[in-house]
């Protein structure tokens, strides 16, 4: 199997069975849970820096001030995101979550047209109505917009867009912006400590190694995703981002047996075709690039000049 593969699979495994990890912290509240993120990912970020001896980009920071700025917007929303998906889990709000995930990538598509101009195909346009008409189901049956889903898809969304133009990789990115939250999180832990309110300090200690591991469980696989996406085609990449979600949804159903009535069904069963319209337009532009690109020069259509007898 190509090695690729093997870290992108890792990579959104890790991420699917992210509820175990949080479920497991219930009794800590989701705003410290946050704060140790924070912290601890910074620590571990900062190590491998260290050890790769990767420190040129910091240059860049200096010579480029709104860098900087661009990175502490990122680094809001990724602690929004962060935030939500915490408080979702340990709120019996898996299922919810989950949904987030599937939609991410079609709110991709829509904040590429809308800020990016990029314009999309009539399959693609098709995805978000099906999709959309998902999303209304469910709002309508509960009464409201399901605001989990969409914050979870729109801060990550909105993340990658800001990311996608960014002269930093995985690793550096992550570590202007846990840089940028780090003092945020030790602030707000020493608060706590001073109001007797820190859980770390209170804790056993299989909870305090739990809070500490979620440096490494954040930092390792966001490198296993980058050393994937170097190895292997955006095609297989995308197709295989739907682990994630599948392995959460499997895990609110089944494992913590949330509620999956029928207007969620007939609801995530739109939002699964959209995104099944979505891939297949995904996977026959890509087919068709491939077809052009391997065709010999007779086949590329009348720009080729035959020659003369």
């Amino acid at each position: 199997m190509n090695s690729g593969v093997v870290y992108a699979l890792a990579a959104y495994v890790i991420w699917g069975l992210f509820p175990l990890y949080f479920k497991a912290l219930q009794q800590v509240p989701s705003l410290q849970i946050l704060a140790h993120r924070m912290a601890w990912s910074l620590v571990v970020v900062v190590l491998l820096l260290a050890v790769l001896k990767r420190w040129a980009w910091m240059r860049l920071l200096r010579e480029q001030p709104a860098l900087f700025a661009r990175f502490a917007l990122s680094a809001v929303l990724l602690s929004g995101n962060w935030g939500i998906y915490i408080w979702a889990v340990n709120s019996s709000h898996v299922v919810d979550a989950s949904l987030g995930y599937y939609i991410n990538p079609l709110v991709n598509v829509a904040l590429g047209s809308v800020l990016l101009h990029e314009r999309l195909r009539g399959l693609q346009w098709t995805a978000l109505a099906i999709a959309a008409a998902g999303v209304t189901v469910m709002a309508v049956e509960v009464g409201h917009v399901p605001w989990i889903s969409l914050s979870l898809a729109l801060t990550f969304g909105s993340y990658a867009l800001l990311r996608k133009t960014a002269p930093l990789g995985a690793l550096e990115g992550l570590a202007v912006e846990t840089a940028v939250l780090f003092p945020l999180a030790v602030a707000y832990l020493f608060w706590l400590s001073l109001q007797d309110s820190n859980a770390f300090a209170t804790a056993d200690l299989s909870t305090r190694a739990l809070l500490v591991a979620a440096g490494p469980i954040t930092t390792i696989p966001l490198l296993l995703f980058a050393a994937g996406a170097r190895r292997m085609s955006m095609t297989l990449l995308g197709v295989l981002q739907y682990i994630t979600p599948s392995l959460q949804l499997a895990l609110g159903v089944w494992l913590y047996h949330e509620p999956f009535a029928t207007a969620k069904m007939i609801g995530f069963g739109l939002v699964w075709t959209g995104l099944a319209v979505f891939l297949f337009d995904g996977l026959r532009a890509s087919w068709g690039r491939t077809a052009v690109s391997t065709a010999p020069p007779a086949d590329r259509g009348s720009t080729v000049v035959p020659s003369k007898p």
